[in-house]
């Protein structure tokens, strides 16, 4: 019997993990997508007021230093979006070290940038939602430099196995931005109604939950399936394919919300 249960846990734990990056995957290309056609788009044909679509703090008219801060922020998202995920798949590492590496450097640079300017942006610039909003994304940047460092240092330490965990962690760190949106716009399906938060100030107790969510929950989970992943239990496989199954369908959901209701709209 428990070799039953082992022979059906561990291939279900491969695949529901496949399930989940495909999906995650797929997700940040079509976001990426959503920046490039938004942001550069408007950016080549010099119509700054338009970064102003999704949130009136992106341009700022005379503020040189903000709205730079903001491009090079903006401009590093679609890189990062489109190479983190491409970092995990084993035929690349194996098969194009070369590239994995050099990828891997751009990223974790990114990383860092993006996390500066993120705060720039934050205390600066002020973010939607307020206090508790500015306080998320701050962790979340705090998260990434963290995360990035340990990514770095143990690539250069060749201990692959932390530093394939560490690089994991920034990936879910680096998708916070992606996971507020899918995870809103999951809300937005489930209730059709703005439930929870006021739509004309974006404060309340439902984006301050999400924000914890996305921003440190996702760390939890990685640990779990890291704990997963290298225990000899069945049923810890079986318990955490359960639990990425069902936020698997959660973000295919949330993502397909998105997709219509926020980036195609404003594309």
């Amino acid at each position: 019997m428990k070799q039953a249960i082992q022979a059906i846990a561990i291939p279900l734990f491969r695949n529901v993990t496949r399930f989940w990056f495909i999906v995650t995957y797929c997700g940040q290309l079509i976001f990426a997508y959503y920046i490039l056609m938004l942001y550069y788009k408007s950016t080549v044909l010099g119509d700054f007021e338009k970064w102003n679509t999704a949130s009136p703090h992106f341009y700022t008219k005379g503020d040189v230093v903000g709205n730079l801060i903001f491009g090079l922020h903006v401009a590093l998202a679609a890189v990062v979006t489109i190479l983190g995920p491409l970092q995990l798949v084993p035929k690349i590492r194996n098969k194009v070290p070369g590239i994995h590496r050099i990828c891997g450097r751009i990223y974790i640079f990114s990383a860092f940038l993006i996390s500066a300017a993120g705060l720039y942006l934050t205390w600066v610039r002020g973010a939607i939602g307020g206090p508790f909003s500015a306080i998320g994304i701050s962790i979340n940047g705090l998260i990434i430099i963290v995360c990035a460092f340990f990514a770095i240092r143990y690539a250069m330490q060749r201990n692959i196995k932390l530093h394939n965990q560490w690089a994991v962690h920034l990936l879910l760190a680096m998708s916070g931005v992606w996971l507020f949106r899918v995870f809103f716009m999951l809300w937005m399906v489930i209730h059709r109604a703005p439930v929870g938060f006021d739509p004309e100030t974006f404060t309340g107790p439902f984006l301050n939950a999400l924000a914890v969510f996305v921003y440190i929950l996702p760390q939890a989970v990685v640990a779990l399936y890291f704990k997963a992943k290298f225990s000899n239990s069945a049923n810890k496989k079986l318990a955490f394919s359960l639990l990425l199954f069902v936020i698997t369908i959660g973000t295919a959901v949330g993502t397909v919300g998105a997709i219509s209701g926020m980036w195609l709209p404003r594309i």
